[in-house]
């Protein structure tokens, strides 16, 4: 069967789950439609022109980003801006556009693992747990003769996501009854007689936050005048994901010596560093993109350096007043390596399932800031 976007949606969500976003992030499909057809896949760190019209280019149908390319709330369309300019020519050329931000981030696997992974760091936990997410189990019954197509309507949507599975549901057969009153108009039985059929339960998991998305999904396809369905609130799930990482080194080094090997490591020019060059480090905090709002995590950590980017000078003066060291790799760097990594990882998902389906990473991105070196006369 051909893949749709439908399916690159139900991929990502397995891989980085809409509730581990953060409540001001603006993630998910931006662009396009979940039942357009799908051959060929891009990721990418940004959602650019540049990239879209490489992309149309290329006949790529669907770009897959870690930024949104809509972040604010638009109040018109402007094809002369820059957010207009991306939106209106998605939908020209009909790429869909997807977003998996700072739920990528927080993610088992997802931006801070990668880049541990990259810089020699294993990771041990979150520098910040991400809120505890409240789940349902949705449960809904179904005559037999319809019960594939109300199943794909519960797997197509965010429902059914357990950790590093997804499409995970139950079904029991059992007899549903019930007594059609003058008005009703039923799908099966007659006016004021007693009616047996047999139906199946079908039950899900889902976020708080999508079950009235995902009752109206369903609602549409079920053909019961009065859909049957429970709803039951389920304690919060603790899962060992949130923003950053705390880790450690398989072995002390200096702050200096650690910093260059993070440079050789992920292919730099140079890092900003901050505190005493002979600081001795072995354990270490993690924060891919802008990382300045989790110092105070990062102090209260017992960690000896922090590598993200976009730290600020205060936070330097901070970190040297508390003895400890700071790596800034910038937020290009500390966030495209998961453009290659997430590409692999789709790849094994979708291959069994879509094996027709090209997966690529966007391999034209670049550095926005470039280093401009002047020699000083002597």
């Amino acid at each position: 069967m051909a893949a749709t976007v439908s399916d690159i949606v139900r991929c990502m969500e397995s891989i980085a789950p809409a509730h581990l976003a953060e409540e001001w992030d603006r993630i998910g499909l931006q662009v396009g439609q979940r039942d357009w057809p799908v051959e060929k896949v891009w990721m990418a760190l940004d959602p650019t022109l540049d990239a879209l019209q490489t992309a149309a280019a290329q006949g790529v149908d669907m770009l897959v980003t870690h930024h949104p390319a809509i972040f604010r709330p638009l109040s018109r369309l402007d094809p002369s801006s820059p957010t207009g300019a991306i939106v209106s020519y998605a939908l020209e050329h009909r790429i869909a556009l997807f977003v998996a931000h700072t739920n990528l981030d927080a993610a088992s696997g997802g931006v801070n693992d990668i880049l541990c992974e990259r810089i020699g760091v294993a990771p041990l936990r979150p520098m910040q747990e991400t809120s505890k997410q409240t789940f349902y189990k949705f449960v809904v019954y179904a005559p037999r003769e319809k019960e594939r197509e109300i199943l794909e309507a519960i797997i197509s949507s965010s429902a059914g996501t357990i950790g590093n599975y997804s499409d995970c549901t139950f079904r029991v057969k059992g007899m549903g009854t019930f007594r059609p009153r003058d008005a009703a108009r039923p799908y099966s039985g007659v006016a004021d007689q007693f009616t047996q059929v047999e139906e199946t339960r079908i039950e899900a998991l889902v976020p708080f936050t999508e079950l009235p998305a995902l009752i109206e999904q369903v609602r549409k396809v079920h053909p019961y005048e009065e859909m049957a369905f429970d709803v039951f609130p389920l304690a919060a799930m603790d899962r060992d994901v949130g923003l950053g990482r705390i880790g450690t080194l398989s072995n002390p080094i200096t702050l200096e010596k650690f910093s260059k090997s993070i440079a050789r490591a992920l292919n730099l020019p140079s890092v900003r560093v901050a505190g005493p060059p002979e600081l001795m480090v072995q354990e270490v905090a993690v924060c891919s993109g802008s990382g300045s709002s989790l110092i105070s995590a990062f102090l209260a950590s017992g960690a000896q350096a922090y590598v993200s980017g976009d730290l600020k000078y205060h936070d330097a003066r901070t970190a040297e007043a508390a003895g400890v060291g700071l790596v800034d790799i910038g937020h290009f760097a500390s966030e495209h390596v998961i453009v290659e990594a997430l590409t692999e990882r789709m790849t094994r998902l979708l291959g069994e399932t879509h094996p027709g389906i090209v997966l690529e990473a966007y391999r034209d991105e670049v550095e926005p800031f470039r280093q401009i070196v002047v020699r000083r006369k002597k």
